[in-house]
Parts: C-alpha cells; structure tokens; sequence
C-alpha cells in the first residue's frame, strides 16, 4: 500500500504530546514518540491536520490548509537556536496534564513566539537568513496571502475578513500595498514563525524517515470561510459580492440526526477549478506531501457527490445532491503530481459511484471495526469481510474510545435494543469471556492485526485502555474537552495486558496462556507478512 508492507501504527495528533508547556509539540517529546514507534514496531504516525487550529480550536477549522500550527513549535528547541533564553522557559505555568487548556497556551505560547521573533529581529545571525528568505520566496504563492491575512485580522481585532473595509474584503491592489507597508512587522513575523514550524516539522520528519516511520496527514475536503485560503482565492467558491457562502456544506438527515449536519463551510465552483487545471488543489496536495508521505482524504464521498445546502437554511434538511469533480479531478492531479498516496476515508452511507472513483485510482478505504457490529456477518467492517486494500482502525479521532464504547460511557442515539444486539453480536464475534472483556481494547487491537488489511491503525487512547474521558471529538458538539486530549508522561503500566512480562515501553500484545500453559505468550505488535 504506497510502498509499505503490511504494517500497523498509532493515531496521535502531536498536540497530544505530554511536555510542560500545555500542548505536545515537536521538540524532545515527538522524538522520544518516534523512538517508541520502532521498539513497539510500528512503520506509520498518523495525525490529524497540522494547520493552525480555528473556531473551538478544531484542526478542521482552520485560517489556512497550508500554514503549520505555531502552537506546536518547541520552545525547548528555540532555546537552542538562542532566540529564546532558558529563563524564559525554566516556570512554564501549571498547565493540566491530560488537557490543552487552548485560551491559556494560547497566550503563553504567543508570548514566547513573540519574544522569539523580537530576538530574530534584534540578531538575525541566529537563524539562517539566507534559509529563511529561500522559505519565503518558494511558499510566498501562499505565505504571503497568508501572512497578511492574519497581520489584518489582528489589526481587526480578530474579526471575520467579511467584516473588514471593502476594499480589503474585494482585495483592491492599493489597499492591500498600504495594508502590508503598515502592518510589515506583523506580516514578516507571521512569515517567521512559519518558517520555525518549517524547520522543527522537517527535522522531526527527516528523523522519522531514518527510523523507518512513516507519516499520514489529514486533508479536509472543505475549508474555513474565516480563512486566507477563501479571502486570497473568492472566485474558488460560491460567494456573494460581499464574501459570505451563497450554499453551504453538510450531509443530510439519515438515521443519527433527523435535521442532517449543516457543517457551513463555502462549497467550490468546481467548474472554476476545473478551467484552473485544478490549480489550488494541486498546490494543496503537493504542499503537504513534502510534509507527510501519505494523506488520509477526509469525507471523500463529496468528490462524487456533495450535499449543498442553501446558506439561509438552519440546518440540512433542504439541501440538494449536487455532483463533484469526479475522476476528472484526480485525474488532473495525478497527470502533475504523479500516482497520489491517498487514504479514502469512505465511512458513512457510500453509493456505488465513490467506490467505482476509488476503484479506478486505487485509494484504499477505512475501515473501522466499532461499526461493526450494528449490522450482521456481511457488514464491511468486521475483520473477515475485509480486502487488503483498506486502512482499519479500532476507531478514528471522531469515535469514542474502544473502552468509552464498549462501556456506554458517552451517549448514542441509537435505540436500546441496538446497542443490546450490537453487544451481544460482538460477545460472539470477539469471543469474549469476562477476563478478555476488560481487556477489550487488546482484543480489539488483535481481530484488527489479525485481518488481511494492508494496514491497521489504533488511536493511543485504545493502545492505552481509556476511557470516554480521552476521547478526541465528538462530532456535531463544541465542548470544551474536543480537541484537547493529551497523553500523561506516566501512563501507567496497568492498561497493558495482564500477566503479560515484557514491559510497557515495549507495547507487547499478550496473548493469554492457554491451558496447560505456565507463562504467557507474548509478541511484540509487528504485523506478519500474511494473514
């Protein structure tokens, strides 16, 4: 599958780091993540998006698909470069440990950035100059939109780029020379702290690429509205004179919610893009595939198909179908970029036309087995219905824990007897007795491992044995704990399998002793080359 053997790996967003700053970011601790790949012997780290976080600080709601998170710049690592002191970082406040309290990192993390980048204009020795104008003149197609839509919306108080002057709004080329002539400090340090994400980004991946890891990243099919991609590139989308979405994206009502989701992200003029070569997508994959070395292509059903919903509607309900880009799309991006490592995330209700798209070019889809059981012995998610082609996950960042699940700890809007028949379904398919039962997560893990699937994934939280209290989202909610889960530095040893000897570093898989047996047979998590 895109040059991998048949492998597993964990689903950690590097925000979800432990450190003492109030959010992993991609100093010792992503290293010390990697190293724990090899000994556990994993071959992927998947992430979610590594673009700044947005409204109720979601990765999928961000000012820009092409900028990197500032908030995951390491401040232990700026402190080698000498643009910070180690006073400036020795009394980090006391952040919680298993949460990233945004509003607080937030300011602390500016206030470091900050400080960074007054050292840089004080002594630019300390960087590479002649690097960081090379990363300027080679991102400026989006590095300088950027940059300054950000320098504008702090000018603006962090209003909504529709609520500027109209001349901003309508990017008359005057406005947009004095703007960047009078807000040039904040223009350059936008710039600058991208090219630190730059740097810390690329080093973390070239030492991942030397210990045989290999990274997925996330794209979102839709942008923010509130973004430099949708203010720089209006002709892209279904806008008004004025900038707002004439039409909106979403999914219809179906059996989870009767008014459907109405998610409100500006859908594409796909006839534009079309006339474009397909331009700005072009640019949007070849951007993070020198990032990452897959790409997990969220909500992929909308390439063949999307549901476009009047942006006047409250909610989902009087949308329509509305054909997408189609093979036509991938087509043309594939002519520039050559043969593209996508994952199809391909959940939900599909139609026959996504799967012929994902046929054609040979992306494989997702799978993940909490579906499973709603169903009966023909359902695509059980592990013996999978094919090879196919990425299957325990769950993904948007399902509750494998524990949480099992558990009934959040809420479901399925009926009672669903959830019973489901349990009971999954009782006999899993084999469970009440010992393997509270070990729910390592069966899991092992029907996965078990399957043909080229590749499996597991979120830490599963690998760990938590809750619903480490669950990543919870879709169609803005509470505050979305986005916010961390690891603790001392997770403790006992979510790991009972009687099992080898220690938890090692991220052994016990499988229990049968009768007869003294001891436990234990094996490290690689995959065999056949199943």
């Amino acid at each position: 599958m895109h040059g991998l053997p048949r492998s597993s790996g964990i689903l950690l967003h590097p925000t979800s780091l432990p450190g003492p700053f109030g959010i992993g970011d991609l100093g010792p601790a992503a290293y010390r993540f990697v190293d724990f790949l090899v000994e556990a012997g994993q071959r992927l780290w998947q992430m979610l998006p590594l673009v700044p976080v947005g409204l109720g600080f979601s990765p999928y709601a961000s000012p820009s698909t092409f900028a990197g998170n500032p908030l995951l710049i390491s401040p232990e690592r700026l402190v080698e470069q000498g643009l910070l002191q180690p006073d400036d970082i020795a009394r980090p406040p006391a952040f919680p440990e298993d949460r990233v309290d945004y509003d607080w990192v937030i300011a602390y993390k500016q206030h470091l950035l900050e400080k960074a980048y007054a050292t840089f204009e004080a002594h630019p020795e300390r960087v590479d100059e002649t690097d960081f104008w090379l990363f300027c003149e080679k991102q400026a197609y989006w590095l300088d939109d950027y940059a300054l839509f950000m320098a504008l919306k702090e000018a603006h108080g962090g209003a909504v780029w529709t609520e500027w002057p109209i001349e901003l709004v309508r990017r008359d080329p005057g406005a947009l020379h004095r703007a960047r002539q009078e807000l040039a400090r904040s223009f350059r340090k936008h710039q600058f702290w991208q090219y630190l994400f730059h740097k810390q980004w690329m080093d973390l991946r070239a030492y991942c690429h030397e210990q045989g890891i290999r990274l997925m990243g996330d794209i979102p099919i839709y942008v923010a509205h509130d973004s430099a991609d949708v203010w720089a590139h209006p002709h892209l989308f279904h806008l008004d004179e004025r900038g707002h979405p004439k039409v909106v994206a979403g999914v219809p009502p179906d059996y989870f919610s009767e008014t459907g989701q109405r998610w409100g992200n500006p859908l594409y003029r796909w006839d534009v893009s079309r006339e474009t070569g397909h331009h700005w997508w072009t640019q949007r994959f070849a951007a993070l595939l020198e990032k990452v070395d897959l790409i997990r292509l969220d909500h992929f059903r909308g390439f063949a198909a999307y549901w476009e919903i009047p942006a006047s509607e409250p909610t989902a309900v009087n949308g329509r179908w509305v054909p997408g880009p189609g093979a036509e799309f991938f087509a043309t991006i594939q002519q520039k970029l050559g043969p593209l490592p996508i994952v199809a995330e391909n959940l939900g209700v599909i139609t026959p036309d996504v799967t012929e798209l994902m046929e054609r070019f040979g992306f494989p889809g997702m799978a993940v087995l909490q579906f499973a059981f709603d169903d009966d012995a023909t359902s695509t998610f059980l592990p013996h219905n999978y094919t090879r082609n196919l990425v299957a996950y325990t769950g993904t960042h948007d399902n509750d824990t494998i524990v949480g699940w099992w558990r009934g700890q959040n809420k479901t809007t399925l009926p009672p007897e669903v959830v019973a028949r489901a349990k009971a379904y999954a009782r006999a398919y899993l084999d469970l007795d009440r010992k393997r039962e509270r070990e729910i997560h390592w069966t899991c893990i092992r029907a996965l491992m078990a399957s043909v699937a080229e590749l499996v994934v597991f979120p830490m939280q599963d690998v760990l044995g938590l809750g619903s209290e480490a669950r990543m989202n919870t879709p169609g909610t803005s509470g505050p704990h979305n986005w916010s889960w961390r690891l603790r530095a001392t997770s403790s040893a006992r979510t790991w399998p009972s009687g099992c000897a080898r220690l938890p570093r090692s991220m052994a898989g016990c499988y229990r002793p049968r009768k007869g047996q003294s001891r436990c047979q234990c094996t490290r998590m690689t995959r065999s080359p056949s199943a």
